[in-house]
């Protein structure tokens, strides 16, 4: 039996669902993907999608079925799924649909670190992103709107609606934040401004300093 792939590239999900509604050439699934605006949701290029392909075969999830030329181009090489290949899409889809999973966003990331810009550059900012998100969130409805009056069932929009619900959740959040920082009522932001306010120069923070602040921070708390 030839060893499992590892389930870490959505891409490789995506050739095995396209080859299991009919074989197909990597060029055709590459379109076909296009088509349907996959790629808003699995990261597509035409290299990556060669070397999936290449690692499918090569652990026995797709065989190539037959070839084909078109005019003076180079032979195509047309792939089937193969019982595995069903077998392993099923297991992956339902271990994606059924269990949550840490990922790492970067925006995530960002507010983990977000005391390092000062707090009215991050307001600033995050109004910028507030009006990004705004905009994108217009652009989705207008996608969804034109595919449902092209006829298309909701079913095959669902990764638009989650987009969308996401982008609400975190405009709401970025807005919310937004506002808290500049009323004050997020917890610390004092202190965050006092940071900036003494212990930055030029751009960066004393390091005896920010250990002074972070004693006193800490012996602050250990007293409450």
């Amino acid at each position: 039996m030839a060893p499992r792939t590892r389930r870490t590239n959505p891409l490789a999900l995506a050739v095995l669902v396209q080859l299991w509604e009919r074989p197909m050439h990597p060029y055709e699934i590459s379109m076909t993907l296009r088509e349907r605006r996959k790629e808003e949701s699995v990261r597509l290029n035409f290299g990556s999608l060669y070397s999936v392909v290449e690692s499918l075969e090569k652990h026995g999830l797709i065989e190539a079925a037959s070839t084909e030329r078109d005019g003076n181009r180079p032979t195509r090489t047309v792939y089937r799924i193969t019982d595995a290949g069903v077998t392993e899409a099923i297991d992956w889809l339902t271990d994606l649909v059924r269990e949550p999973v840490k990922e790492f966003p970067q925006f995530e990331a960002a507010l983990s670190f977000l005391p390092a810009l000062a707090p009215d550059d991050a307001v600033r900012l995050l109004r910028i992103r507030a009006e990004a998100l705004r905009m994108a969130l217009t652009a989705n409805d207008a996608t969804r709107a034109a595919a449902r009056a092209q006829g298309l069932p909701e079913l095959f929009e669902l990764e638009a609606e989650y987009e969308a619900a996401m982008q609400r959740a975190e405009l709401a959040f970025v807005e919310d934040l937004t506002g808290r920082i500049v009323d004050g009522s997020l917890a610390g932001v004092d202190m965050w401004r006092r940071l900036h306010d003494t212990l930055v120069h030029d751009g960066r923070v004393d390091p005896d300093e920010m250990a002074k602040a972070v004693a006193e921070l800490e012996a602050s708390i250990g007293g409450s």
